[in-house]
């Protein structure tokens, strides 16, 4: 498969054409494929996206074992996938960035998920969404990159899903999908130094309707966004007053958020509705919906130059994912690549 798929330097050289008298920054993607176990890598030339290279990921030939969360360290010389399905937990990859190495793993709780790098401590930081186990609180692993190994574990909510740390690395925010909570994360000291409840009902027998799956800070302000997929919102909280300060109706099924490096718009993907959102902040208001090449679409994330949202959608059944690329100004699709089956994780390698 990876000789079929896999381009020569040369031709993705060639995707790299000129835009007027400058040359077209490369967007590498990396696409983490549940179902298939594959990462998928893929560039882009701001007006072409083509797979450059596809590999298996995992360890049980006979097994699904479901590449989640993806993330790129800040040195940009490694990446990180996690392996949610284990006997019983889960695995934390490191690859080098170019060859794709494997170069180190790490043991982690049950069905680790989404993930992120501080670039205050230099520890990776990643939750354990714990899919098959009862509904009980679970944790946040807490991992040294360099030397692959668990130096923290902190309980947080029941079936935690979206993570984000502050742009400063101090604080590590992440929701608790069943119990409908947000908690705050010293992360230095690993402890849990606030807690939320994000829905507006309670929850009844121990699960919340509301079900929030996404946490993404806001990059200038003290604010925090968190996608309730079950309710049909996006909730901004006030990290300073700790206070929902406002809830705003978006399109069925929000799923995963993203920021520009301004702060002035978020994406967010509808898994409900085959769509992204792009939001004004300071309105409130959703000034683009974009439709995406696939009916389940579900992970997001900003170019820094905020040109662009890479989307990732699942597909249903048999049918291949997809990867698409919107141009936020335009507010259209401007690439679309085919990849596996469930494509979810994604993470930006950037110029």
């Amino acid at each position: 498969m990876l000789s079929a798929l896999a381009l020569s330097s040369a031709a993705v050289t060639q995707q790299a054409q000129s835009v007027g008298s400058e040359v077209a920054p490369l967007y590498t993607a990396y696409v983490a494929c549940e179902s298939s176990d594959e990462v998928y890598v893929v560039d882009f030339d701001g007006r072409a996206a083509v797979v450059r290279e596809v590999f298996e990921v995992g360890y049980q030939a006979t097994e699904i074992e479901g590449p989640h969360g993806l993330t790129i360290g800040p040195d940009r010389e490694f990446w990180y996938c996690s392996i949610a399905h284990g006997k019983p937990f889960g695995v934390l990859y490191k690859y080098r960035v170019g060859s794709n190495e494997l170069v180190g793993e790490c043991e982690l709780g049950m069905f680790p998920a989404t993930m992120q790098i501080s670039p205050l401590t230099g520890l990776l930081y990643v939750v354990n969404f714990n899919l098959h186990g009862r509904m009980l609180p679970s944790t946040v692993s807490i991992v040294d990159p360099d030397a692959m190994v668990e130096v923290g574990r902190t309980v947080t909510g029941a079936m935690p899903h979206g993570s984000r740390l502050t742009a400063s690395g101090d604080l590590h925010y992440s929701c608790a999908m069943m119990s409908g909570e947000l908690y705050e994360i010293d992360a230095v000291s690993f402890e849990v130094t606030r807690s939320m409840q994000l829905d507006i009902d309670l929850p009844k027998n121990h699960a919340s309707a509301a079900k929030p799956t996404w946490i993404s800070p806001h990059p200038v302000d003290r604010r925090i966004y968190a996608a309730l997929n079950g309710k049909d919102q996006i909730v901004e909280v006030d990290t300073e007053k700790w206070l929902v300060t406002r809830r705003l109706d978006s399109g069925a099924g929000p799923y995963n958020l993203d920021i520009t490096p301004n702060g002035e718009l978020l994406v967010a993907t509808y898994k409900g509705a085959g769509a992204v959102g792009v939001w004004h902040l300071k309105s409130g208001r959703e000034v683009k919906r974009v439709k995406s090449s696939r009916s389940v679409t579900h992970g997001v994330v900003v170019s820094r130059d905020a040109r662009f949202a890479f989307v990732t959608s699942e597909s249903k059944n048999a049918d291949p994912g997809t990867l698409d690329v919107v141009d936020l100004a335009a507010g259209e699709v401007v690439a679309t690549v085919v990849v596996g089956l469930q494509a979810g994780g994604i993470a930006l390698l950037e110029p």
